[in-house]
C-alpha cells in the first residue's frame, strides 16, 4: 500500500488511500512542532523524524511500529569548537556556528549506514542504526568547504545525499551553496564535481566554478542510479555519469527556477518539476501552480495543471516536498500554503487531499 509522510511546520502527517481515488490524512504526530525531514524504511514501520524545536534544539524521534509508539533518539551534534578557530561565511560575513541549525536531509545506504546532512554544511554518519552519530570530519575540515555560502538560509547546508545502491562507499552530496561533492571511499576523501553546471548569479569568469553552484536538490533514478536530475537555482540539469558532467535545459516553460524534482524510479527519461518565476519572485508564473514533466530526457517538457488551483494561487513547493512511490504509480507534492496534491496518472491530473495543512516542508513516500 502506498502512503506518504508529510512533514510540516506544525507536525507530521500520514496520507493513505482509502479507496479508488480516495486519499485521506490517516495519522498525525508531533502537532505544533516543525518536522523538516523524515526517512521511512521497512514499508513505513521504521520512521526517523527530525524535529526543529527552536531553543530546545534539533531532535530526532523514531518509531519501529509504524507510529504506534515513538522514542527520542540521539541527534547529530558537532564537536566542541577549538579555541581561536573562527570561520566566516564568505557572502554574508556571519560567523559559521559549530552547532546544528537544521537537520535537513536523511539517507540510508545499502549496508544500513544512516546519513544526515545539516545546516551548517555538516555530514553525519551512523553505523549503529542511529544510536550514535559521527561528523564526517574529512568534509567538515576540508579547506575548500570554507568557500561554501548560505543560499536561502544564512549558512550553507547539505540537502541531498545519494548513496550508490551497489556500493555504499560511493556517496554524492548536494550543497547549497557549494556544488556537488563525491566520495569513492566512504567519505574518507572528497572531490568537487559538476562539469557543465552554470551559476548565472556569478561573474562570467566564475559561472562554471563547481564550488559556486547552488543545486536546490538532486535525485537519482532507482533503476539507473547513475542517471541524476537536478533542480538548480537557475536551471534544470541532467547527468548520465553520477554527476561528473551535466547538461542544462534552457527555455523550459513557464520557468526554469524552482526547488523540487522527482524522477521516475524505473525510467530515467521521466522527471517532474514544480516551477516558480525566479529567486526574487518565488511564486508560480501568472499565479498558476503547475507541474512540468519530461518523458524524453529533457528534449521536451509538458505543462500539467489539471486539478491544480486556478489563478490567483501562490503556492511554492520546497525542495523536499515532491516525491514518487517505489513503482512510479503515485506522485505527491505539498506547498508552503498547506495544500497537498496526489496524482495517480503520472501527473496528467491531480486531486487535492488537503488545503489546510501547515506549510509543508517535505513529502516522503512511506512504503
Amino acid at each position: 500500500m502506498t502512503r506518504f509522510l508529510v512533514g510540516t511546520r506544525k507536525g507530521l502527517f500520514r496520507v493513505e488511500k482509502q479507496g479508488p481515488g480516495q486519499w485521506t490524512i490517516a495519522d498525525s504526530w508531533f502537532l505544533g512542532d516543525p518536522v523538516p525531514m523524515v526517512l521511512a524504511q521497512k514499508q513505513g514501520d521504521d520512521i526517523l523524524a527530525c524535529l526543529d524545536l527552536g531553543h530546545f534544539g534539533n531532535k530526532m524521534r523514531r518509531t519501529r511500529d509504524g507510529g504506534v509508539t515513538w522514542r527520542e533518539e540521539i541527534a547529530p551534534a558537532y564537536p566542541e569548537q577549538a579555541e581561536g578557530v573562527k570561520e566566516v561565511d564568505p557572502v554574508r560575513g556571519l560567523e559559521v556556528p559549530w552547532s546544528v541549525k537544521l537537520l535537513w536531509s536523511l539517507a540510508a545506504g545499502p549496508d544500513g549506514t544512516l546519513w544526515c546532512g545539516t545546516i551548517p554544511g555538516g555530514l553525519f554518519r551512523s553505523e549503529d542504526d542511529g544510536a550514535t552519530w559521527s561528523l564526517v570530519e574529512s568534509l567538515w575540515y576540508d579547506e575548500r568547504r570554507k568557500k561554501w555560502s548560505g543560499g536561502g538560509y544564512d549558512f550553507a547546508g547539505i540537502h541531498s545525499i545519494l548513496i550508490h545502491p551497489g556500493n555504499p562507499q560511493h556517496i554524492t552530496v548536494g550543497v547549497s551553496v557549494g556544488g556537488v561533492w563525491q566520495s569513492q571511499d566512504g567519505g574518507a576523501s572528497w572531490e568537487v564535481i559538476g562539469e557543465g553546471l552554470r551559476a548565472e548569479y556569478m561573474p562570467p569568469e566564475m559561472a562554471h566554478d563547481p564550488e559556486a553552484q547552488d543545486p536546490h536538490v538532486i535525485v537519482s533514478c532507482a533503476a539507473a542510479p547513475e542517471q541524476l536530475w537536478m533542480q538548480h537555482h537557475n536551471g534544470i540539469f541532467r547527468s548520465h555519469d553520477w554527476g561528473r558532467t551535466w547538461t542544462e535545459f534552457h527555455d523550459v516553460k513557464p520557468a526554469v527556477f524552482g526547488f523540487a524534482v522527482a524522477v521516475h524510479p524505473k525510467d530515467p527519461e521521466t522527471a517532474w518539476f514544480v516551477p516558480a518565476i525566479k529567486d526574487e519572485q518565488r511564486i508560480p508564473a501568472e499565479a498558476r501552480p503547475v507541474v512540468t514533466r519530461t518523458q524524453d530526457g529533457g528534449k521536451s517538457f509538458t505543462i500539467l495543471s489539471e486539478g491544480l488551483p486556478e489563478p490567483p494561487a501562490y503556492d511554492l513547493v520546497f525542495r523536499h516536498a515532491l516525491d514518487i512511490n517505489g513503482d512510479g504509480s503515485v506522485l505527491a507534492f505539498g506547498s508552503t500554503t498547506g495544500s497537498l496534491w496526489i496524482s495517480e496518472d503520472q501527473g496528467e491530473s491531480w486531486q487535492v487531499v488537503s488545503e489546510h495543512l501547515p506549510p509543508i516542508y517535505c513529502v516522503c513516500a512511506d512504503q
